[in-house]
């Protein structure tokens, strides 16, 4: 059992699922620091010197200044400045992976068109299978030897 384990554990994709948390773990610190550090910050002072974190509603428990008063006095409160961070967290990091996903996408390679199934009579226009000797509308026939399909 230990050796399933192991032989699991070491494949490519659970390897490359790990990383892949432990980095987006990583990032999503890195964007919450810059919401509430540097980009909250400046849109409180346009706001009117407006703190988010401290924005809140007590829903339990007194009137208070600060959210971190309230919880220390065991209010029950409705933390929507902190909810507000979130969102905004939440927003860069679905537009980062978007941007990130987007070039993926970009570099990828086009899948190659499908080769036709169908080609046109020349004699009623009607559309046909590509294999046809006799068009099935106006009964004309079509050239005699098959014509293969290209190779897929």
């Amino acid at each position: 059992m230990l050796k399933e384990f192991r032989a699991f554990a070491m494949r490519g994709n659970v390897l490359d699922l790990a990383v892949g948390i432990i980095i987006g773990g990583a990032f999503g610190r890195i964007v919450t620091s810059f919401v509430n550090d540097l980009l909250m910050p400046p849109i409180g002072l346009l706001l009117g010197g407006v703190n988010f974190t401290d924005l809140f509603l007590t829903l339990r428990g007194g009137e208070f200044a600060t959210l971190e008063e309230a919880q220390a006095a065991g209010a029950v409160t409705l933390n929507y400045g902190q909810f507000i961070g979130s969102v905004v967290d939440f927003l860069i990091i679905a537009f980062a992976i978007f941007l990130l996903i987007r070039q993926i996408n970009r570099l990828m390679p086009k899948p190659a068109p499908a080769a036709p199934t169908t080609r046109e009579c020349p004699y009623c226009y009607s559309s046909i299978p590509i294999m046809a000797t006799r068009c099935p509308q106006c009964t004309s026939e079509l050239g005699g030897a098959r014509q293969e399909p290209a190779p897929a």
